[in-house]
């Protein structure tokens, strides 16, 4: 009896005994600290190669005939060849387009020693005589005679603004072959225009139907095959049809 006794005892010592667990603290990792060491040593870097003596060897210009490539060269800023790293691009692109004769532009850096200019350039829609500017594709006047057609005379505000936006819709190889634009309004159509083209024919056309100028060559050719090297005036204005010159 003693011995059960004594085996109960020790059951009861064993299960009030506590179990002590150890909670270990894990480290944590302080990423603001890590991010913003990270972020200074980026920025040293670009300082560094910003202002170190690193200059651009070649730079080369592609898009352009208004402008002359040097021209292009001294609006991105990089005239006097300074450090590679001393613009970004985005920078070089940002100088180009504040000028008014530049649609769009793209630099390229390549071999840490070259700039790759990329240029599109505004369309010449035509010299306005009557003000003396030179009317570009996005309506901004420059004080400067450019190659481009002529408009010859006066058209009113309204009208003007008008047959601006409508050019825009005429192709560049189409504008390109227009020598003269004359405001020439009509019974029937106050935004009537004849235009001069470089191949001695003359057209009339309207605001309204500005784009059948647009296959001008294709009906140029039908007249050649037609009429052979007779010059006249083609009436786009109304219909299609083409009047011959009297001999």
């Amino acid at each position: 009896m003693k011995k059960k006794n004594t085996i109960k005892k020790r059951k009861k010592q064993v299960s009030r005994k506590k179990i002590v667990t150890k909670k270990v603290k894990r480290k944590k990792i302080k990423f603001g600290r890590i991010f913003l060491a990270l972020l200074i040593f980026i920025f040293i870097i670009y300082l560094l190669f910003k202002y170190i003596n690193f200059p651009i060897k070649n730079i080369f210009v592609k898009g352009n005939n208004i402008l002359s490539d040097q021209e292009v060269i001294d609006i991105a800023k990089i005239n006097n060849y300074p450090s590679y790293f001393k613009y970004t691009s985005a920078e070089i692109e940002k100088s180009l387009l504040k000028n008014n004769y530049i649609k769009s532009a793209r630099v390229k850096k390549k071999n840490l020693k070259e700039i790759y200019i990329e240029i599109e350039e505004n369309i010449i829609l035509f010299y306005n005589k009557t003000s003396k500017k030179t009317v570009l594709l996005n309506g901004k006047e420059i004080n400067k005679k450019l190659k481009g057609p002529i408009l010859i005379n006066y058209v009113p505000d309204k009208v003007y603004k008008k047959l601006i936006k409508s050019m825009s819709d005429i192709d560049t190889s189409i504008i390109n072959r227009i020598s003269e634009i004359k405001y020439n309004p009509s019974n029937v159509d106050n935004e009537r225009f004849l235009l001069t083209m470089n191949d001695g024919n003359y057209v009339y056309i309207t605001l309204n139907k500005i784009e059948r100028i647009n296959n001008y060559v294709e009906i140029s050719l039908e007249i050649i095959n037609k009429y052979g090297n007779k010059k006249g005036v083609l009436h786009l204005d109304i219909g299609r049809y083409f009047e011959m010159f009297e001999d």
